[in-house]
């Protein structure tokens, strides 16, 4: 292990309406953005003030405009039924078919559980689980933006939280659930992931990924050079989640090929039960292990409760985003409360693992901090922004952002969810989900959890 201290940046920016929000950092952003546009291009922190949304819906600097896409309880345009409830994660896929330049198809999960209000529509072919409210449902977007088509395009899952985009351009979907058939109304066991096909979703019908682990599963990211896969798991009680990696037996095999199985494997720090000890931005790992995982069906046991042997295995507590940037893989610990058993407390973590070296290091820690102790001002779905920077979902209380991070460590508010779903004269805000950017990069796609509205936001993203 190497440790490095660079210097804290503290930016929660009163003139980008963040500076209630709590969100401080310590960390030397350079590293997160190898390989990447932010890497060469200096940004300037934020686009300015939020301007109060005349509608009461979502609050953007000035210059920007947003598109309301869809909202749950509407009918889909395929007349399957109405849009589902709990708008999660998502990702943007060019259409390429003739005559199609400049559309979009939005894969959009939907974190149902069995109560949920309106659960996604049970479809021939497409259907896991009848007792499963879950799925995802795909919109086409015209070059103008507008919806041409909604639909069903896998259901009967439970509790879609996030997932991440294959190098073939397809969707991997997670089931953020360990429940199993004969619970909750289910008549399948949960926990899985799935693979969809934007483009054409009976191709990949409701198949169960089931190499790939049953576990609480929430983001995934791939390797486009070794076709490795990364995951995150969400584990809500102690001991928390782990960082997988899963072995493909048809590495970039294209849609379909994972259906092929393969080795999951649990990611050991030697010497780290939890990784929420770690505090010092630069700190480095140099001889990270990676352990078969014993029974990834969980057949018995919760994986993360099952036995690594000697040295046991490193757990943390809500990982939660996960993505592929430059030669590394990046994943969020979103907060740990020593509260609730983490051994440390801190607000967010960004970790890198770069695999060539197999090295794991610590880059960004959002607070605590000694003046600002806000707990649950948390960073949760995250994206690399076409232009530069991270664009970071919050998952925490009172109002909900989505921030904008810098290079250089800035924190700046890019959007203020506005939304009253509770007592009138006192509003409450749902949270974001499913940050995600066009192919172009002209417009950023995004959720608000609840009440279910997908929006799309275009502006100056350049500068």
């Amino acid at each position: 292990m190497s440790v490095s201290r660079p210097a804290s940046r503290r930016e929660v920016l009163a003139r980008s309406g963040a500076l209630g929000a709590g969100i401080v950092f310590t960390g030397a952003l350079g590293e997160v953005f190898a390989g990447t546009a932010a890497a060469r291009t200096p940004l300037p922190a934020g686009h300015g003030p939020l301007v109060p949304d005349p509608d009461g819906l979502l609050d953007l600097p000035r210059g920007f405009r947003y598109r309301v896409l869809s909202r749950e309880g509407e009918p889909l345009r395929s007349g399957e039924g109405p849009v589902p409830s709990h708008h999660d994660g998502m990702a943007a896929f060019p259409v390429r078919t003739p005559g199609g330049r400049g559309r979009v198809r939005l894969v959009r999960n939907h974190e149902n559980r069995v109560d949920a209000r309106f659960p996604v529509p049970t479809v021939e072919g497409l259907t896991y689980d009848r007792g499963g409210k879950g799925g995802c449902t795909v919109l086409t977007l015209d070059a103008g933006g507008h919806v041409r088509d909604e639909r069903v395009a896998i259901a009967g899952t439970a509790v879609n939280c996030a997932g991440g985009p294959t190098p073939w351009n397809t969707w991997l979907t997670c089931e953020e659930t360990e429940d199993r058939a004969g619970t909750n109304g289910y008549e399948q066991d949960h926990g899985f992931v799935f693979e969809v096909d934007p483009a054409d979703p009976h191709r990949t019908g409701a198949v169960p990924l089931k190499a790939m682990g049953r576990f609480q599963h929430e983001a995934i990211a791939v390797d486009p050079r070794l076709g490795v896969i990364y995951e995150t798991e969400d584990a809500f009680e102690k001991p928390f989640g782990l960082f997988y990696r899963f072995l493909p037996a048809k590495p970039l095999g294209g849609t379909g090929s994972l259906r092929a199985g393969g080795r999951l494997q649990a990611m050991r720090v030697p010497g780290v039960p939890d990784l929420s000890t770690i505090r010092e931005p630069g700190t480095r790992f140099d001889s990270v292990e990676w352990v078969d995982v014993p029974d990834p069906l969980a057949s018995g046991t919760p994986v993360r409760f099952q036995d690594f042997g000697r040295g046991g295995i490193t757990h943390a507590q809500k990982l939660e985003g996960c993505y592929w940037g430059g030669r590394g893989v990046y994943f969020v610990s979103s907060f740990a409360r020593s509260a609730e058993g983490s051994a440390a407390d801190h607000y967010g973590q960004i970790w890198r693992y770069d695999p060539e070296r197999h090295r794991l290091t610590l880059v960004v820690v959002f607070g605590p901090d000694t003046d600002v102790r806000l707990p649950g001002e948390s960073p949760d779905n995250i994206c690399l922004a076409p232009s530069g920077g991270l664009m970071v979902c919050e998952d925490g209380d009172g109002a909900q952002h989505v921030f904008g991070v810098t290079p250089r460590g800035e924190v700046y508010a890019v959007a203020r969810g506005r939304q009253d779903i509770g007592t009138p004269g006192k509003p409450e805000w749902g949270e974001f989900a499913g940050v995600t950017f066009s192919p172009d990069g002209a417009t950023m796609y995004v959720n608000c959890y609840t009440p279910g509205t997908t929006f799309a936001v275009t502006g100056p993203w350049h500068g």
